[in-house]
């Protein structure tokens, strides 16, 4: 075969440190673009960013090269400098250790982005660490309750 052809779909989870409520409505969106040249600047597709005040989702399409980890890695922290350098907040912002990333099919994509838009109405019904183990369930990912959230 002469080229490689690859569709490859990550829905990303991450929170704020603590589960705290530090994205504000005010700047959410200038967070989002923000987040939306880095992930673009690394020569990946971001399809759609949203999320609560206290967690993003992120539904990213990806080349055959990127190493997903050092992808979120560099989102984490240039965004969270980013948001110390805006003085968004007082205080001090920082992620939580780790991520959840999870596999969408070419046929799942349009669930996924309507998932992601609608975070305000799904979380009326949920918590996000609800939300967050009945995504590791439905992935069959084995995980200890007791280290889910643990920096808090």
């Amino acid at each position: 075969m002469a080229n490689t052809y690859t569709q490859l779909y990550f829905h990303i989870v991450f929170a704020v440190k603590g589960r705290r409520n530090h994205i504000s409505k005010q700047w959410k969106d200038e967070l989002y673009k923000y987040i939306t040249g880095i992930v673009l600047n690394k020569n990946q597709k971001l399809m759609i960013i949203n999320g609560m005040p206290n967690h993003l989702h992120i539904l990213i399409g990806t080349k055959p090269n990127c190493n997903l980890s050092d992808l979120v890695r560099d989102i984490k922290a240039n965004s969270s400098k980013w948001i110390k350098e805006q003085k968004f907040i007082k205080g001090t912002f920082e992620w939580q250790t780790g991520f959840g990333a999870f596999t969408v099919s070419q046929s799942g994509i349009n669930n996924v982005i309507k998932y992601i838009k609608n975070q305000e109405e799904h979380h009326k019904k949920k918590t996000f660490k609800e939300e967050y183990i009945e995504f590791l369930n439905a992935y069959k990912i084995e995980f200890k309750n007791e280290y889910l959230f643990t920096d808090e």
